[in-house]
């Protein structure tokens, strides 16, 4: 299947989809994370089910051969500034993606989160009207015992692609955090709600892999 046909369907407002997925993977012992598989699908197979409603096409972001990825009918586009250059290379690459579409926004989420909420790209864009730029981040509220009234998830944003120029710039100066460039740009903030669990709960250890197959078998 396509990704044409995949997203044939949206409404023309939506956001431009794009999944991180260019980092190494190396607390899973390295290789495509995307591939490792969740109850009889891929990681990246339950993002792309649950991303593309939300968006009008999708674009996946990783290194290396992109040949590997052909199976999953999208664009894939690579770090144009070096390789595992941190999340911050991929947002660019999918800044870049989305102005070659005419889009203005992009909606990026990682490959290694396959619980993020069904509303996320409607919460964020509702918020995007309010701001200017419309520079979103994802964040979730934390236990009391943490000190920290929110957390951050930064790969879970709403960009805009008139941005990009300043992105590239912001790297080529040795910025690799995601917030600090966005707090830049007076980043909002989406706070999602944890009651039912950590919608962003991440896949990064073998552990986190045996959790997350629970989690589906719960839910």
């Amino acid at each position: 299947m396509t990704s044409m046909n995949r997203t044939a369907h949206r409404p023309a407002q939506a956001p431009l989809g794009v999944i991180l997925a260019g980092g190494r993977a190396t607390r899973m012992g390295g290789g495509d994370k995307g591939r490792l598989d969740l109850n009889g699908r891929s990681l990246v197979d339950h993002v792309i089910a649950r991303l593309a409603p939300q968006v009008q096409a999708i674009a996946l972001n990783a290194n290396g051969t992109p040949h590997r990825f052909a199976d999953l009918g999208l664009p894939i586009i690579a770090d144009s500034h070096g390789t595992h250059a941190g999340p911050l290379a991929g947002i660019l690459a999918g800044l870049d993606w989305g102005a070659e579409q005419g889009a203005e926004t992009i909606l990026t989420v990682a490959v290694d989160t396959p619980f993020f909420p069904l509303d996320f790209a409607q919460r964020m864009q509702q918020a995007a009207r309010y701001r200017h730029p419309p520079l979103i981040l994802a964040a979730t509220r934390e236990p009391a015992t943490t000190g920290r009234q929110i957390r951050r998830h930064p790969v879970f944003g709403l960009w805009p692609t008139a941005l990009r120029h300043d992105l590239r710039a912001s790297l080529k100066q040795g910025v690799r955090k995601v917030v600090i460039w966005a707090d830049r740009h007076d980043a909002g903030t989406v706070v999602f709600d944890t009651q039912g669990g950590d919608p962003f709960f991440n896949i990064n250890r073998p552990q986190d892999l045996h959790l997350a197959r629970a989690m589906i078998e719960r839910a």
